[in-house]
Order: C-alpha cells, then structure tokens, then sequence
C-alpha cells in the first residue's frame, strides 16, 4: 500500500507538473459523445500514460466520464480547467 501511495504521489506531480498543465474543454471530446478516451484526453495532458488513465477509468469502460475527470482533479491526477 505505500509503494502505491508513493507512485500515486509521483504521479501526481508528473501530471500536474506547469508544462503538462491545459484546460481541459470540450473541444478535447472530440468524438462528442460526453466522455474522454486516453486520446482525446492526452492534448491537454500529453504525458499522460495509460496507466494513469486506468487509474482516472475507475469503472474501467476505457472512457473518462465528468465524474471521473472531475474527481481526477479533484486528487491532482489532472488538471483543472
């Protein structure tokens, strides 16, 4: 559990970090059907990894919905736009 707790917290700061940091908007949807794929979701965060997506894919659908964009926020896994 604390090796987890670490990599989270290491994740966080790479995410995060100034040069990773956009908005994230609606014109990253950019199928428009409501969610963000790791895709659409990497041009506002371009260094975000896939394992970091399945962290943010709580319900494991390969979508991220506002939910779970906003509670990645929320932790610092993403940016808040």
């Amino acid at each position: 559990m604390k090796t987890f707790a670490l990599k989270s917290v290491a994740l966080a700061a790479l995410i995060a970090s100034p040069l990773a940091a956009q908005a994230l908007t609606a014109e990253q949807d950019v199928d428009g059907n409501g969610t963000y794929s790791l895709e659409e979701l990497q041009t506002a965060v371009p260094d975000l990894s896939a394992e970091a997506f399945a962290q943010i894919d709580v319900n494991a659908d390969g979508e991220a919905d506002m939910t779970e964009v906003e509670a990645a926020q929320a932790a610092g896994l993403l940016p808040k736009g």
